[in-house]
């Protein structure tokens, strides 16, 4: 796996051109400018675009988020070192990474079984040492509840309960809830047992959020 100076003077761009768009949490900036994105990317002739601010395919239909969007979602959380992070759609795993960068306890669910084997084979290469599961990320994971933060990286067509059980009274969850052919990107605090705040923080776009196991 092969990172050369290029590459990372080519992350340092990457990471400059975030804070442009508005990004101001230096760890976050620190993250993005260590981790190797390219090597998250499984098609090696996309590799000399893969520190430009967009998403790629990484296969089942799936995409490798926009730094930019990476780096939104992340800062929304407020995370704290050590906390424990529940991601739902690991993906790539360049989230995941971030999150780990960021001192997080990372708990990442994908239900893609192909991404899944090759995101838990490869992230330890790098060094990323985490708690991945094949799943329903409808369901989250309720034997490790509750979590600080709850990330959630496909579009949603609806806030599932199951997650927002899971979360901590005075923790975050940062979800995109479908609307049309975009999706609203939705801070979710929660402020009590059975009480929520919600703010909706801008347009993107996710692909969607597999339906739930036993649903049509």
């Amino acid at each position: 796996m092969l990172d050369t100076y290029r590459h990372k003077g080519q992350r340092k761009q990457l990471a400059e051109t975030v804070a442009e768009k508005g990004i101001t949490n230096l760890n976050i900036l620190k993250a993005i400018e260590a981790i190797p994105r390219h090597l998250f990317i499984p098609d090696t002739a996309l590799h000399k675009y893969a520190y430009e601010d967009k998403p790629f395919p990484i296969g089942s239909g799936q995409t490798i988020s926009q730094p930019y969007t990476v780096a939104f979602q992340t800062e929304l959380l407020d995370l704290k070192p050590r906390e424990k992070v529940l991601e739902i759609g690991t993906g790539s795993g360049y989230q995941t990474a971030v999150l780990i960068e960021m001192g997080a306890k990372v708990f990442s669910v994908e239900r893609q079984k192909a991404l899944f084997d090759r995101t838990n084979e490869f992230l330890p290469q790098l060094g990323y040492k985490t708690k991945l599961f094949y799943g329903d990320g409808y369901k989250g994971l309720p034997t490790f509840a509750p979590f600080d933060k709850i990330i959630v990286t496909a579009g949603a067509p609806y806030i599932p309960k199951d997650l927002m059980d899971q979360l901590k009274i005075g923790g975050i969850m940062v979800i995109p809830v479908d609307e049309e052919k975009h999706q609203i990107m939705k801070k979710i605090t929660k402020t009590s047992a059975i009480n929520f705040e919600t703010e909706d923080l801008g347009l993107f776009r996710f692909v969607p959020l597999l339906k739930e196991k036993g649903r049509d």
